[in-house]
């Protein structure tokens, strides 16, 4: 894939053309994100049946809770109400799955100690927070912190 950026100073907004053989998954994928970009998902959080709307940004990650799905930030928790394979399609692509039950915001990570027999754990600057990482899906956070200044 070739990217060429040009630069027009009498461009009125910005334009997107994807040149193609034929339109596939990866294009629809390209499609999709760039439509998407400045886009945040309308997630609603609820605590003591009160509904908030925090930036996303300041939310460290999700997890699964019995009976509940939980986002915490750093010095508060919150629950959502929806399934976490459905925020997973939902969110963009700061957040990454890191097990079967938590998905993390990238921008957020201080630190990750590594764990070969077992989970890793996740570290966030500011909190005492932590959630860990399974082998499994450990390669996929790791690819997505060294993409992180791009996100």
């Amino acid at each position: 894939m070739k990217i060429k950026i040009e630069i027009d100073e009498s461009a009125e907004e910005t334009e997107l053309t994807i040149r193609c053989k034929k339109l596939d998954e990866n294009v629809e994928k390209i499609k999709k994100a760039a439509e998407n970009i400045d886009k945040e998902p309308d997630i609603a959080f609820y605590k003591d049946n009160v509904q908030y709307f925090p930036p996303l940004d300041s939310v460290l990650f999700f997890e699964t809770s019995d009976p509940a799905l939980c986002a915490h930030t750093a010095d508060d928790v919150f629950q959502v109400k929806a399934k976490l394979y459905e925020l997973e399609n939902l969110l963009p692509r700061k957040f990454v799955r890191v097990s079967k039950s938590a998905i993390v915001n990238v921008r957020s990570v201080y630190s990750v100690e590594k764990n070969i027999a077992s989970a890793s754990v996740i570290s966030f600057a500011g909190t005492h927070k932590q959630v860990f990482a399974s082998r499994n899906y450990y390669k996929l956070l790791k690819q997505r912190l060294g993409e992180r200044r791009f996100l």
